[in-house]
């Protein structure tokens, strides 16, 4: 009966570990990816494509960060509107600049590509973002997230099982309460 009791024991610690470190994770998560990119300091985009690999894989996170459009340099990898229909956001390393100042133009290349961008791009309206740091797969993960099933999941069971763990740690018998009051290091033979 004490094994029993030690191993509910174990169980229940090991639950309220996971559980705290879910909880912390999903608030670091919250901080970085939510609330971070409010503040202008730095922005987060997945990756699509495999045009820079390896530098960054497709499905990678990448962190730009808002530089002055002079501060331009040939070398930097950076996420623009590409002057194609549509405008797609590219993250491309910029292998000449055309012309610098407020408004420089430049040509980009994907790391993967076997030439330059077909495209000379104007950068214009504010900071070019320059990738500062890049974390490949979890574009994966954050793009799971964005699945209705997955959402109904988070949204719906996974409070209800956090309630049910706390509700069977509040109910549950504690050695106060006439439970097994023995030290689990005490072995008796």
């Amino acid at each position: 009966m004490a094994h029993r009791h030690s191993l509910v024991g174990v169980f229940r610690h090991a639950i309220r570990i996971a559980t705290a470190a879910a909880l912390a994770g999903s608030f670091l998560v919250l901080v970085v990816l939510g609330l971070g990119p409010r503040t202008g300091r730095y922005r987060t985009l997945t990756v699509l494509s495999g045009s820079m690999n390896p530098t960054i894989p497709p499905g990678s996170v990448v962190f730009v960060a808002p530089i002055p459009l002079p501060d331009v340099h040939v070398g930097e990898v950076i996420t623009y509107q590409a002057p194609l229909d549509g405008h797609p956001v590219v993250t491309h390393r910029v292998v000449q600049v055309l012309q610098g100042g407020e408004q420089p133009v430049v040509r980009t290349k994907g790391d993967a590509n076997a030439g330059p961008d077909p495209w000379v791009a104007r950068l214009t309206g504010g900071p070019a973002w320059q990738v500062r740091m890049s974390v490949p797969r979890l574009g994966y993960a954050i793009q799971a997230l964005r699945e209705p099933d997955v959402r109904r999941v988070l949204l719906w069971i996974v409070p209800f099982l956090l309630a049910a763990v706390w509700l069977a740690d509040i109910w549950s018998p504690s050695a106060s309460d006439g439970g097994d009051t023995r030290s689990p290091s005490t072995s008796h033979t």
